[in-house]
Order: C-alpha cells, then structure tokens, then sequence
C-alpha cells in the first residue's frame, strides 16, 4: 500500500507532503489544478523515463520519495538529466525499479483505455484471471530453448551453404599448400645450403689454404709448437702453447673433414632454388611473411575441408535437437492453450455482468481464439475481445463498436476481474470515468469500494457521484507565491468534503440545493 509521498521541485510543486489511506480514496481538483503532476511524479518514481525540464525553474534537482509497506523507493533527478534511484536508501537500477513497482502498484492512466483495444493486452488479461504467470515461466524457458536450438540450425546451414559455394576455391587453396609439404624452419635451411653449394669452390680454396699454413711442406705448424719446451722457464707460457697446439690439431681435422663434405653438385643446387622460389610464391599468393604462416593457413584450411565433410552430420544433430525441442515447447504451449479456453466463458460471463450493473444492460462478451501460426514468446494463441452493446447487434471489435463511455465501463470491469487474481496491493484510476455520469457513475465507484475491500484504490475523478464514496478525499489545488503558482494537495474532513462534492455539482456558487445533494451522496 502507498502510506505516503513526497515531492520537492517537480515542475508547479516545490514541496509536498501527504500521506494515504487504506481502502477506497479519491483525488478531485479543478482541470489544470496538478493532479496529473502528482501522478506524473508518481510515475516516476517508479521508474518512468526522467526529463530534466519537470524540474522547478531555477532548482537544481528535484525528488520524489513514496513509502510503501514494503518499503521506501526514491527518485533523483538532476538538472543534468542524470537520476538516480533508491529503495531504502540502497542504489539500484532503472530496470530494477521498474520490476520492482509492477508488483506495488498499478497506475491506470486515461489513456490506458485504449489498451482494450490491443490483441497483446488482451492476451495479457486472460492470462491474468486465468493465473497462467507459472505456465507461461514454463513456456518461456522452452521457447528460449527452441529459439535458440533453430537459430543455430539456420546458422550451421549458411555455413554449409557458404562452404559449398567456397568449396573448390578452399580445397584448392588446401592442396597448393598440402602438396606443398611445409616444414618449420625449412627455408632458413634451404638459404643456408644454397650458400655452401653456390660457393663451394671459394669454401674449398679457403680449406685448403688453412689447411696448407697448419700442415705445409715448409712444416707443421703442429709439430713445431709441440717441439717447444719452455716447462722450467716459463711454464704459464708453456701451458698457453700447448693449448693452442691441440686447437691447432682440432681446426685441422674439422677443416679436413669439411673439405670433403664440400661438393660440387649442380643439380642439388638447382633444386634447392627451386624449392625457395616455390615457397617464395607461395608466401606472396597467400600474403604471408613466413613458411610458419603458411603451415597455419594449411591447418586452417584442412578444418574448413574436414568442417565442410561434416556438416550434415551436424546439421542432422541440429534438425534432432530442433525437434526435441519443439516437442516440449508445444506441450507447454498446448498447457496454455487449455488454460486460457477454461478460463473465457468464466471473464466473458463476469463482463457481461459487471456491464450490465454499469448500465449496458444488453451487453455482449466473447474472447475468440485462434491459433497463430508460429509459436510466439506468449504462447501459440491470438486473442480478441468482441463486444455488442445492444439488442440484434452483431459482435464486432470493441474499437469498431464501443462508445468512449462503454470503453471506460468495459475497462473498469476488467481492471475489476485483474484485481481479484493478481495481488496489486495499490491501484490508481486516473479518470477512468471519462464518458459516463450519473448513476452509472454511481455503479462505477461501487465496484471501486468493492475493489477496495482487499487493496488500496485511488481514484481521481471529476464526478461527484465518485468522489462521494471515497473513504479519504484529497483536493488537488493551486495557490500564488510571491515567486510563483504553485500545486498542493490536502485531505479534506467531512465538511470539507461536503463542500467539495458541492463544488463539483454546482460550481464556485454552492447553493443549498447543491449541499443538501452533495450530503445525500456522501451518507446514502
């Protein structure tokens, strides 16, 4: 229930302070007095899309606070047009907050009759009276897994599609590079080897010319140093010379042996250029800066040639889990589909009465259903509210046949039958009234007491036949500062409220007859 609200710097109010009642209240005030600035603050402090232009000419920032039983939520807004959002005093989110005020508070605006006319709200009003919020959890939760189960069937299908188209140009690009026969390291090798065979005839010279200073005809270098003994005299020396006699004996059997590995070999040399100028081609075609890139491309390739090979094996894996899944989604929808049938005679009988309590005495209600012809996030159901106000008058779409004023009724009756399954514990009525008078208007605020026997009504009206039965009244009125205009809100006691209910039937010039009617209407 809404105890109280609080509004600082909201356009035409720089402070409000009122506190609300259970049961049954209402809210009156001249057009243009702020009701529906009260309700706008209202709005957003449950989460209503923020417009630095509502706050107060020359304010920095407004507030708007409203204490429920449940607890405290506030809203911030800054001349910025940043906000933020509070319950009890604790940061959350915008999304949040909304989640959080569907399960306060329902705000029936004037324009939310038209709602009525809206294949989805109505939907939404079956579901309500039929009390399906756990059938259609189910059926969410599956339909997210079908969706889900199809998108990637379409998706593994372009791909096989695409790869069919790419097929030959990819398993061309494969065997270029398979063929190939790539190995890491392979071309720094190739260089390598291309130097010793296109300069073996310098590397054998210059072999051959060490060679001749270590082993001469003059003399061993070799022998000459181990014939030198200078083991007393200097033996640091000593040590030194026979080091280098044994290096010299290591150079001159390694440069041996690498004279006879060294070759002349013509035909090796044209394959080893030929193989460097394949892999030189093949890094240009592929635009690639090294035989590593090209080994990655390969595999690549290779996955792409394996992944076309099985596709329709994953795709027939696709197509099973699809129908598994559809299978289940159309049990749950089937669920939902018997849930609400059950429900429609039941919400067109109950309209029917509640019609002709607000004075269609002839009226006619019949939900048609029909089956969509895909599942849909609600459900595989379409829904439509047909509606005949009078005798011999065939049933047609509430917008085609319904008076501004058997709207009003037609909504309040299914507001009346929402309330009684779902547990809003506070309602507003913005003028919901709007098209009827008299004891129609009579009959409307009683369904309203009715409502209000189990929850918080509050209804803002023009008719005194409204006001009358409220068991709180609130005037919304405007007052001059020396600053500006500004809007407040009082609660009125009994006199007052004689006096206004006074107002409302006869205008600024209340006249006896007006208060003797104002008072039968309060205490009949």
């Amino acid at each position: 229930m809404l105890k109280h609200l609080h509004i600082q710097n909201y356009a035409l109010i720089s402070h409000l302070d009122i506190d609300f009642g259970p049961g049954f209240s209402v809210m009156t005030g001249e057009t243009g007095a702020g009701k529906s600035i009260i309700l706008g603050a209202l709005a957003l402090v449950l989460g209503a899309r923020a417009d630095s232009k509502a706050i107060t000419d020359g304010e920095d920032k407004c507030i708007i606070e409203a204490e429920f039983d449940e607890g405290i939520i506030r809203r911030e807004l800054y001349a910025n047009g940043k906000s933020r959002s509070f319950v009890d005093d604790s940061v959350v989110t915008l999304q949040e907050l909304k989640v959080l005020a569907t399960r306060l508070i329902d705000i029936h605006s004037q324009h939310a009759n038209l709602l009525i006319e809206n294949a989805d709200f109505q939907l939404e009003v079956v579901d309500a009276i039929a009390e399906n919020d756990a059938l259609l959890t189910d059926y969410s939760t599956h339909y997210e897994a079908y969706t889900a189960a199809v998108e990637e069937l379409h998706k593994l299908q372009s791909l096989a599609q695409k790869s069919r188209q790419d097929a030959d140009y990819i398993q061309y690009r494969y065997r270029l590079l398979d063929e190939a026969a790539l190995q890491e390291g392979e071309q720094e090798e190739l260089e390598q080897e291309q130097y010793r065979l296109s300069h073996a005839e310098e590397i054998r010279t210059a072999l051959a010319t060490a060679l001749e200073a270590i082993n001469g005809e003059q003399g061993s270098a070799i022998e000459a140093l181990r014939a030198c003994r200078l083991d007393e005299a200097a033996p640091e020396l000593q040590e030194r010379i026979e080091s280098a006699r044994i290096e010299l004996r290591d150079i001159s059997e390694e440069a041996e042996r690498a004279l006879n590995r060294v070759e002349m070999d013509p035909q090796r040399l044209e394959w080893v250029e030929e193989r460097i100028g394949t892999l030189e081609e093949l890094k240009h075609k592929f635009g690639a800066e090294s035989i590593e890139e090209l080994i990655k491309m390969r595999d690549e390739l290779a996955e792409q040639v394996n992944r076309m090979d099985s596709f329709d094996f994953d795709i027939e894996q696709a197509q099973k889990v699809v129908k598994e899944r559809k299978a289940v989604l159309t049990q749950a929808a089937e669920a939902l589909t018997k849930s609400r049938q059950a429900v429609i005679p039941t919400i067109c009988h109950r309209l029917e009465e509640g019609l002709k309590h607000l004075g269609v005495a002839h009226a006619k209600v019949e939900i048609q259903r029909t089956a969509s012809a895909e599942f849909t996030p609600k459900g595989c159901d379409e829904v439509q509210i047909l509606f005949a106000a009078n005798l011999n008058q065939s049933l047609r779409a509430v917008s085609e046949v319904a008076s501004g004023g058997e709207i009003s009724r037609l909504m309040l009756c299914v507001k009346s039958l929402i309330a009684s399954t779902k547990g809003l514990p506070t309602i507003i009525f913005d003028e919901i009234d709007t098209g009827v008078s008299g004891n129609i208007a009579t009959q409307m605020a009683t369904i309203m007491r009715e409502m209000a026997t189990h929850r918080q009504i509050i209804a803002i009206t023009h008719l005194p036949q409204i006001a009358a039965q409220g068991e709180n009244h609130y005037k919304v009125y405007k007052a001059d500062t020396d600053k500006r205009t500004e809007t407040h809100i009082c609660r009125l006691n009994d006199d007052e409220r004689i006096t206004e209910i006074a107002t409302m039937l006869s205008g600024n010039n209340i006249t006896e007859a007006a208060l003797k009617t104002a008072k039968e209407l309060c205490y009949h």
